[in-house]
């Protein structure tokens, strides 16, 4: 099997070609890999069934085998990833601004591909296709480190869109697959430096804690999704059971599905058991406050932990807070910096929340569920960053490049 250390190699001998692939090139590549996802569907649920079939064995949640699972939907959605990427802008060469000094010097400060981009990643089949076409789009070459559960289904998608890019002119290394899944292999891949330009951790708190702690490559963490709804005390309550709903059971193994419900006092009597009702007909467990509890009497206890927790689960932490200005308190302290919403018919509200909120998305009446590349209309997304360098929310193809000045003059000299 080959080892991380030559897969970076490789890597980083075909970032320059891959660099300097023309947008041409590269949407033809990304073309040609949405048709082989097409017409590899069958082979392509056949490995994953594998992968389902042993994470049964294994007892992994519900949540996780909904995020490994493949259907002939989802790699239909895959394939369209591929294409809306194919027709996003490429930023490669943009001038993101320019100007003339005094002596004469032209300065352009210009986007170029980072290089090699590592993606360390769980269960999510998804990741590997969306990765990599982001990543070519950008002129980046990617190298792919899935989880064990997933290994079948990332070897054939791998295996799948490599070859069809190698087949439009570019660099088959430019897509690749660390087929090792110990954790050496991804603490290898954590100390390539001078071999990989930039690491991106997908998944949960342990693996993003693990990375940035131990790598030696420049990493962006994203993700860890704590997200929270608070319901403000004058609160359309039919627009805000909605968003509720949405956010929480939409897609609850996901980082921007709801884990904290937040309720001013004065609505809470009349919110709470509404919400109740409607979250247990879609089998959420509600852990609540004391306030919480005195108010609906059948729900768990609310510990501290639980105002910390990513549960990815049908779970809701509940808690009925004095005003707006404990709500933020409480998201700013526990939340994660992912997606926060405000319900509220107050403009005065929501600007306070809006501004004081410190999270990469923070939203006024509507759900956590749309941060997204692909709803914000950015395309595919290579993750979520909860960080404030380089790049914060949803990263999309700016986000994939670094900048270079370039200089032009006619001869002149620092005096």
């Amino acid at each position: 099997m080959t080892s991380v250390e030559d897969i970076a190699r490789r890597a980083r001998d075909a970032k320059e070609a891959i660099a300097q692939a023309s947008t041409e090139q590269k949407n033809k590549a990304l073309r040609a890999m949405a048709r082989a996802l097409m017409d590899s569907v069958n082979v392509i649920l056949e490995e994953n069934s594998k992968d389902i079939e042993e994470g049964r064995k294994q007892g992994i949640s519900t949540a996780l085998l909904d995020r490994l699972n493949l259907n002939p939907s989802r790699v239909e959605e895959m394939a369209r990833g591929l294409l809306d990427v194919a027709n996003l802008k490429d930023p490669v060469g943009e001038i993101v601004e320019g100007w003339r000094l005094p002596n004469g010097l032209v300065i352009e400060k210009v986007r170029v591909p980072i290089g090699v981009i590592g993606i360390i990643y769980e269960a999510r089949p998804n990741v590997t296709v969306d990765a990599a076409g982001l990543c070519i789009k950008s002129g980046n070459a990617v190298i792919l480190r899935g989880s064990s559960n997933a290994i079948n289904s990332n070897s054939i998608l791998v295996e799948i869109i490599s070859k069809a890019a190698a087949q439009t002119g570019l660099p088959e290394d430019s897509i690749q697959l660390v087929r090792r899944t110990d954790r050496e292999s991804a603490r290898e891949l954590m100390r390539m430096h001078g071999l990989v330009d930039l690491l991106i951790p997908r998944g949960g708190e342990g693996l993003i804690r693990t990375v940035v702690e131990n790598s030696t490559v420049p990493v962006i963490e994203t993700g860890v999704g704590n997200c929270h709804v608070y319901v403000d005390s004058d609160a359309n309550i039919q627009m805000a059971l909605r968003i509720l709903i949405n956010a929480k059971t939409q897609r609850p193994g996901v980082c921007n599905a709801c884990e904290t419900l937040l309720v001013h006092g004065e609505i809470a009597r009349e919110f709470l058991p509404v919400a109740a009702s409607e979250l247990r007909k879609k089998n959420v467990r509600l852990r609540g406050c004391p306030v919480t509890k005195e108010i609906l009497g059948d729900c768990e206890d609310a510990t501290e932990e639980d105002w910390y927790s990513e549960y990815l689960d049908l779970i809701l932490a509940v808690k009925v807070v004095d005003d707006l200005d404990e709500a933020v308190r409480h998201i700013n302290k526990y939340g994660s910096g992912h997606s926060d919403a405000i319900v509220t018919n107050s403009y005065e509200n929501s600007r306070i929340f809006t501004e004081r909120v410190d999270s990469a998305a923070v939203y006024v009446n509507a759900s956590t569920r749309f941060t997204d590349g692909g709803q914000f209309g950015m395309g595919a997304e290579i993750g979520i960053s909860t960080q404030k360098l380089h790049a914060r929310g949803p990263m999309s193809l700016p986000e994939l490049t670094t900048t270079k000045f370039i200089i032009r003059g006619y001869g002149q000299i620092r005096e």
